[in-house]
């Protein structure tokens, strides 16, 4: 029994718990991470954001050379896929940044544990690692245990045939027919990339649209552009069951209340993630969870038990990495008597398909629904200069107004490199700009955040390009 003490034990070293280790190691507190995979980094930097976006640029890559290089007067032979070097690449992504948290554990003076963490007490964690256990003392726990996939009952995932994104970021070869249960980023995001590599491509969706926490308009011209990529999409379905037959999944759906069946090789289950709090003891210590079985925490991420915290996926809010790593800070700095904060009205979201679909603030529909009267300016892509040159026109941008204050609430941008581009109006929101400001800032000349600018002036109807 090691009864040590440390000033903070984290659970969990995805994006929120090695960020909080780094801060904390950074406030000079003594810090240990737990760990129970090989590798730092958690679902994102293993078996999420990183792999998933290593995979969708190589396959754009391999889908501009197939379709986008004629247009700019380049022949070239016909294309080739060599997944096994395009998986070689992605792993080698992967470890390498996974090696570098490690490097940044050391550099900040983190302890690195490995094993499996189950609380005893608001002091005491248990870490068992194969056939050893001990127990560990700290002042202060923060849960950074992230999520897992959401499994169908009706579909439970083999690892082969019925597979969750994890799985779905490593098949050994293209499926012919692909069928992606779940219209939202992960599903878009891995169905694109196997689309582009040559598999057909079916999402069934539940509700009545894709992508529905982002704004409506955005996500029905999504839909559209990936439709003409070859995506098939079926709406308002459910997908009740699975069979194997004849080395296929025969699935049996249900939309509007008729039964269809649907024959593939691989089905691809992308409904949502859980938060993950198996084997963890936080209820049993008194930890208080929703039901949804997110960690309750107040403002400053403490949880209902006094020295114990919560970060990222396991409590409420969008699971999404660059979340989970601002509230790692801000619950350290706040352990440290330091003003932590997250503004959540700042957090960007980001569908990674092609054209990406990023979001930061109110969608237009969530303004309506709350009254607040608005103002919106739109923009479109095709009459962007760099976005012509480019020959990648498809989208706008679009930004929500308080037509009284004439501050920006949201912002909306499909097209090339959204994901890049939505960082300005991101932090345009967290200081609380106006449209005005933005239409006001010089923006350079060619470029794709010129659309911002435009789409800021047509808040008030001064759009020039348009």
């Amino acid at each position: 029994m090691d009864t040590t003490p440390y000033d903070l034990i984290i659970i969990g070293a995805g994006p929120g718990g090695y960020v909080a280790a780094i801060r904390a190691g950074q406030l000079g507190m003594r810090v240990a991470c737990v760990e129970k995979d090989k590798a730092l980094g958690g679902t994102c930097l293993n078996v999420g954001c990183i792999p998933s976006k290593a995979l969708l640029d190589s396959s754009e890559h391999f889908h501009f050379v197939r379709h986008g290089l004629a247009a700019h007067g380049i022949k070239v032979g016909v294309a080739e896929i060599d997944l096994p070097a395009m998986m070689s690449r992605k792993d080698r992504v992967v470890k390498g940044l996974t090696q570098g948290v490690a490097g940044l554990f050391k550099k900040n003076k983190v302890e690195r544990i490995s094993g499996s963490a189950r609380l005893l007490a608001a002091d005491s964690v248990e870490i068992t690692n194969g056939d050893q256990r001990s127990i560990l003392k700290s002042a202060k726990i923060l849960i950074a245990s992230g999520s897992a996939p959401i499994e169908l009952p009706g579909l439970p995932f083999d690892g082969v045939r019925i597979v969750s994104s994890t799985e779905a970021l490593s098949l050994p070869q293209v499926p012919e027919r692909l069928l992606v249960v779940g219209g939202g980023a992960i599903g878009l995001e891995l169905g694109s990339v196997w689309n582009r590599l040559g598999s057909a491509v079916k999402v069934v969706e539940f509700l009545d649209r894709i992508v529905p926490g982002m704004d409506k308009q955005m996500g029905e011209q999504l839909m559209k552009s990936l439709q003409k990529q070859g995506m098939s999409f079926q709406l308002q379905t459910t997908a009740r069951t699975a069979v194997m037959e004849n080395g296929a999944v025969r699935v049996t759906l249900d939309s509007k209340g008729k039964t269809t069946e649907e024959v593939c090789d691989v089905v691809l289950v992308a409904v949502g993630r859980r938060p993950f709090t198996d084997g963890l003891g936080a209820r049993e210590i008194g930890v208080e969870l929703d039901d949804r079985g997110c960690i309750k925490v107040d403002a400053h991420y403490a949880t209902t038990v006094a020295g114990v915290y919560a970060i990222g996926d396991v409590i409420p809010g969008p699971m999404l990495a660059h979340k989970a790593e601002e509230e790692g800070i801000a619950a350290v700095e706040l352990m440290a008597g330091q003003a932590g904060h997250v503004n959540y009205d700042a957090v960007p979201s980001v569908v990674y398909t092609w054209p990406e679909l990023a979001s930061v603030g109110m969608t237009e529909e969530q303004a309506r629904s709350q009254e607040i009267p608005i103002n919106v300016g739109s923009f479109p892509f095709l009459a962007n200069g760099r976005a012509r040159a480019m020959n990648d026109t498809e989208g706008g941008v679009k930004i929500i107004a308080d037509a009284k204050t004439d501050r920006v609430l949201g912002v909306h941008i499909l097209g090339p490199r959204a994901s890049d581009i939505i960082a300005e109006v991101a932090v345009a929101i967290e200081f609380g700009a106006s449209a005005e400001d933005i239409a006001r800032s010089v923006h350079a000349h060619p470029t794709l955040p010129e659309a911002i600018k435009e789409a800021a002036l047509a808040v008030h109807q001064r759009a020039i390009h348009i």
